[in-house]
């Protein structure tokens, strides 16, 4: 399967029955990290989560199809700073607009991280040089 660049966000929700329609959940995390915004509108896509037969549908573990993140923990990347999270840190987006975080970076900043912690929907990076 190929996902566009143009991926905003990347999360697993339910289908709720409303009655007349149904209704797909976002995350309030992805409105508070400005990734959406309320009101606006949005492309999605519904991909099918595969089952096994010992799965306990708690949706807590990533199904073997669903995209894994881009990068793994003591990987070397050389990243620019996109933006400047909540808390001060830098943010920089590689692909699929997977985010990592990175302390102490500024806004514009070229710097070359070592990925330190992955999660589903993004990383933590530790500056190891900056201005490549």
């Amino acid at each position: 399967m190929e996902i566009s660049d143009k991926l905003l966000c990347l999360f697993s929700a339910e289908v709720t029955d409303d009655g007349d329609s149904y209704t797909v959940e976002i995350p309030k995390r992805e409105v508070e990290r400005g990734t959406v915004a309320p009101g606006d509108t949005y492309r999605v896509a519904l991909i099918e989560r595969e089952r096994s037969a010992s799965s306990d549908d708690s949706g807590d573990e990533p199904s073997p199809s669903e995209p894994q993140p881009p990068v793994e923990r003591g990987e070397t990347r050389y990243v620019e700073i996109e933006d400047i999270g909540k808390q001060g840190d830098g943010i920089a987006r590689v692909e699929r607009g997977y985010v990592i975080i990175v302390p102490g970076a500024d806004v514009g900043e070229r710097v070359k991280v070592e990925i330190t912690e992955v999660k589903s929907n993004f990383a933590v990076g530790e500056i190891l040089d900056e201005e490549f």
